[in-house]
């Protein structure tokens, strides 16, 4: 009697499973590997092998990486895109591009050709003598080549197709050039100057579709005011009022909307291709750990490293004051996030990587 039971038991659980396998496949995240363009928010450590001054493979930059190991990237450990590269299960951590050490087992699940410094405008790449968007398209298509030798055209070209993309740079246009270096200002007035970044940030995208990608995510701009640095230039007392500059929020939140504009007409357009094309809003997130109460912050403001309000980079270095627990600021040093504002990020935008990514 009880073993006729178990077998109804166990019958009932297999014709269950495979009533269920279906459907649970068609939601599965089908992704060959992941691609990262774009500045210091998104390069693991590409700027480690170039000259410019733009470099965080020291201490205190990685201090809560495994191994405490500066890597190159501009924050305590994590960045958003090895959190993607997590959360579609492609790999650990995202290296850079120009890493000469890479296996092809590294290379064919993806890499980061992003560059610290750069921006969409090409005058903005050539003022910290960094790698500009057109040249990280180069890259791209030199690692196809690459692949392309290593596992045959066919091969290479799915494992394109079926990647994630991730663009995301615009910052260092309006924060460093823009409203730092008197160029572009003397052509451009800021609306202008909007449209003009988003022409060349459709162009990149063309050429992204061009070269076989289909699967893009493109990351707006954070609320620039509330970034420390952009708050001590700006403020009245930098020391005493510390509140976020509105002008370079509304910036960026003006750009945003009419990049989400774009892209919605990029998807409409490049559809039949196949191509999923998305915005990825990171000011929202932020906005709600700055000045929301939605998250366990302490410092909003300022940045752990030094004083946090000027140093990155170079002027964050093993002689600057670090506070005791980076998990409680927003900010790692004046301009970059910390690994937990990353990781939070990252779980914001996992909606909108499901939609470029699950079939």
């Amino acid at each position: 009697m009880h073993l006729s039971l178990l077998f109804l038991v166990l019958l009932h659980l297999l014709l269950f499973f495979m009533l269920e396998a279906p459907t649970q496949a068609q939601g599965k995240s089908l992704v060959s590997a992941i691609f990262i363009f774009g500045d210091s928010t998104a390069d693991p450590g590409n700027n480690n092998y170039i000259t410019t001054p733009f470099k965080s493979n020291f201490s205190p930059y990685g201090r809560d990486f495994p191994n405490h190991v500066p890597t190159g990237r501009f924050t305590n450990g994590m960045l958003a895109g090895d959190f993607f590269a997590r959360y579609v299960g492609v790999k650990e951590y995202v290296p850079p591009y120009l890493d000469p050490s890479l296996s092809i087992e590294e290379l064919k699940t993806g890499v980061s050709f992003a560059s610290a410094g750069t921006g969409f405008d090409p005058l903005t790449p050539t003022i910290s003598n960094v790698i500009s968007l057109s040249k990280q398209l180069e890259y791209f298509k030199k690692y196809q080549e690459k692949m392309e030798a290593a596992i045959g055209k066919e091969q290479m070209q799915n494992l394109i197709k079926e990647a994630l993309f991730i663009v995301s740079a615009g910052t260092n246009d309006f924060v460093v050039n823009y409203n730092t270096i008197p160029i572009r200002r003397k052509s451009y007035s800021l609306s202008a100057y909007t449209d003009f970044l988003l022409q060349h940030v459709q162009l990149f995208l063309q050429e992204l579709l061009d070269q076989g990608a289909r699967k893009i995510g493109v990351v707006g701009l954070p609320p620039m005011g509330c970034l420390p640095v952009v708050i001590t230039l700006h403020s009245d007392n930098a020391f005493t009022k510390r509140d976020c500059a509105d002008f370079f929020s509304s910036i960026a939140g003006d750009y945003n909307s009419k990049l989400q504009n774009q892209l919605n007409d990029m998807q409409f357009k490049f559809a039949k291709l196949g191509s999923r094309i998305a915005y990825m809003d990171i000011y929202g997130p932020l906005v709600d750990m700055i000045l929301g109460l939605k998250y366990d912050f302490e410092k909003t403001n300022s940045g752990c490293c030094g004083t946090g309000l000027l140093e990155a980079s170079f002027m964050c270095n093993p002689k600057s004051y670090i506070c005791p627990n980076a998990s409680k600021y927003v900010f790692w040093d004046s301009i970059h996030p910390t690994e937990k504002t990353y990781y939070l990020i990252s779980q914001a935008l996992q909606p909108t990587i499901d939609s470029i990514t699950k079939n």
